[in-house]
């Protein structure tokens, strides 16, 4: 699966007695769909999924997938502490027609998350798992960084996509893509270089099934890398592309992608995904001088909005844009009225 570009972390809307609000979901995905976002990822932090009940979990999963348009990668957040439920998690978003599973480290008990012991779990995972995996490392928020080099070593699993580098570390981004070169994935792409989705593929052969013509061989065997393939009217060829970093950290986007990232799940692509967008893609057509004037547009409030005031602050900044957001559930605390004063100001030229 292609993970070039921007992917929002999708959060959960509640009302005020902490219920999901199912229709804002909807509302939300769909508005995404709309962007020039590359995918979604359902139930990372940004989600509070470590807030949500399994049951809440996997409902949310299931209402995002039908809310999203089938041409956007959709990425499940499926990592919990043990190995054994973060498999059946995976198993399930594999049967909503999710992409790919990002698995956050386990990081509870502490001392015995040994490189040993963090090399077998996600092997257990990868090799049991239906969807290729992403390590999502997040150390601001677990307390635990996963070793460069443990993230080089694992990556030579056929079934780990990617890695969510979230520590802010751009030297460890830079050692990560110098380390895995030698990892090749051939991935699905269409004519444009955009990734192919799980659910492109059964509407077009859906469509082949209810009478469209397809060129002799087309749903032969696998195509070279110059092929092109045909289901019904959608084109593909294949690409090859390395181990795929991404990164975590809108602030410092345009630094992630010089030192090797190909792309960012980032909370702040929440209330502003073009703005998010525009910095990759200017970056993407060598145009310097608009990729630092975009990026310098959104450091302050990234830092701010995320950084700063989490969850709470990207809701309402949400809420600025169009989008709903709404409260996070306690323990985390709405915003003030001089926190949301701050977060008008910083977002008051920032639209998406």
């Amino acid at each position: 699966m292609l993970l070039n570009g921007i992917f929002p972390p999708v959060t959960t809307p509640f009302y005020p007695d902490g219920q999901v609000y199912w229709k804002k979901l909807e509302h939300n995905v769909d508005r995404y769909s709309k962007t020039p976002v590359s995918g979604i990822v359902v139930q990372g932090s940004t989600g509070e999924a470590i807030m949500m009940s399994d049951q809440e979990r996997k409902d949310v999963l299931k209402a995002a997938r039908e809310a999203c348009a089938p041409n956007k990668v959709l990425i499940g957040g499926t990592g919990v502490e043990s190995a054994i439920e973060t498999i059946k998690l995976c198993e399930y978003a594999a049967e909503l027609g999710y992409d790919a599973a990002m698995v956050r480290t386990p990081h509870y008990y502490k001392m015995a998350m040994t490189p040993a012991a963090m090399i077998a779990y996600y092997n257990a995972v990868c090799d049991r798992s239906p969807l290729p995996v992403i390590i999502y490392n997040f150390p601001p928020a677990t307390a635990y960084d996963i070793p460069a080099e443990v993230v080089v070593e694992l990556a030579n699993h056929p079934n780990l996509l990617s890695i969510k580098e979230s520590a802010g570390n751009l030297d460890k981004v830079k050692k990560i893509y110098a380390e895995t070169r030698h990892v090749k994935r051939t991935v699905t792409v269409t004519e444009q270089q955009e990734a192919v989705t799980g659910r492109m593929l059964h509407e077009a052969k859906q469509a082949v099934a209810v009478g469209e013509l397809v060129p002799v061989g087309a749903l032969g065997g696998k195509p070279s890398s110059a092929a092109v393939e045909t289901v019904g009217k959608l084109k593909t060829r294949q690409k090859e592309v390395g181990f795929q970093v991404l990164v975590g950290a809108a602030h410092q986007l345009l630094e992630s992608l010089d030192a090797g990232a190909v792309g960012a799940i980032v909370a702040f692509a929440c209330p502003a995904p073009t703005a998010c967008f525009e910095i990759y893609a200017a970056c993407k057509e060598n145009a310097r001088a608009i990729a630092l004037e975009k990026q310098q547009r959104i450091v302050d409030p990234a830092k701010t909005i995320v950084s700063k005031l989490s969850v709470a602050g990207v809701k309402y900044a949400m809420d600025l844009n169009g989008y709903y957001g709404g409260n996070p559930r306690l323990p985390i605390l709405p915003l003030t009225g001089e926190q949301k004063a701050e977060v008008e100001r910083l977002m008051a030229n920032i639209k998406s």
